[in-house]
């Protein structure tokens, strides 16, 4: 839902009205989201793909050529590898996705700051062990839109150390929502511990959003290898965050420095957006 032209008026409705919220209430929880994932997961919701592509400037000749079954099929549709190159450089940190960078420095309490919310690690990881472990890092945060490649990558080698779902609500990650609620800690999230080659013990969470059907990973366990497919959003605007340790990653400085004027960086998923400390 998010970034489709149409849904402006219905978001500003939802987030800055007293009835529009009251709706909110209903159409953030799971349930619904899974009764909207069913349906489009089914042949019905093929009827929506030309309008989709139509409305947002999809260019189809990025993308295999398939026949999809469904809107979810065609939703998370694969790129042509030749479109996305990842970059090679060893001590190189690549984007996990397509999307709209923002990056944050996390305090020694373990907190960052996005416009009115404050963010607690312990509460984005509900509190695994692991989170003291990233007072005085980065926080990196990369906002998908519906027109975006909704396959996300691993940023480096390495081996899963922890993996865990959580169940949560389905806000919307547009700003309108970030203005007002702490969504990266309200909204269902799968994150996961990669102890890497590179960029010490990492933190991978992908957030839902407004609609999203589900959130799928392709393993829980395990080593993993950089630039491979870690898995996929399924229909709705989405967010991948990333947490690094203190003095692990060199982040350009330009990125933070976006940010604080309110602007995200467009970056695709395989290219270089820092490197080793």
């Amino acid at each position: 839902m998010d970034n489709i032209k149409e849904s402006s008026g219905i978001l500003k409705f939802l987030y800055n009205t007293v009835p529009g919220r009251a709706v909110l209430k209903v159409i953030t929880s799971p349930t619904i989201s899974k009764i909207g994932g069913a349906y489009m997961d089914s042949k019905l919701s093929t009827i929506h793909i030309k309008g989709f592509i139509k409305n947002n400037n999809i260019d189809m000749s990025q993308y295999e050529k398939v026949k999809y079954k469904s809107f979810n099929e065609f939703f998370t549709r694969k790129i042509l590898p030749e479109k996305r190159p990842v970059c090679k450089d060893e001590d190189a940190l690549i984007s996990p996705c397509d999307g709209r960078l923002s990056a944050y420095h996390i305090d020694s309490n373990s907190r960052f700051y996005i416009k009115k919310s404050r963010y607690s690690i312990q509460d984005l990881l509900q509190g695994s062990k692991a989170a003291v472990d990233y007072n005085g890092g980065i926080c990196l945060i990369l906002r998908l839109c519906v027109d975006d490649y909704h396959r996300y990558g691993n940023i480096d080698d390495g081996v899963i150390l922890e993996n865990k779902y959580i169940r949560g609500k389905l806000h919307t990650v547009r700003p309108i929502a970030v203005n007002r609620y702490p969504v990266f800690v309200q909204n269902s999230r799968e994150y996961t511990i990669i102890k890497t080659k590179n960029f010490g013990r990492v933190a991978q969470i992908e957030v839902g959003a407004l609609m999203i059907g589900k959130i799928k990973n392709h393993s829980k366990s395990g080593s993993v290898i950089k630039g491979t497919e870690k898995g996929m959003f399924l229909y709705g605007g989405s967010t991948i965050v990333l947490l690094f340790e203190k003095d692990t990653v060199s982040i350009p400085e330009k990125y933070f420095e976006e940010t604080e004027n309110d602007r995200e960086v467009i970056v695709k998923y395989g290219s270089k957006i820092g490197g080793r400390a």
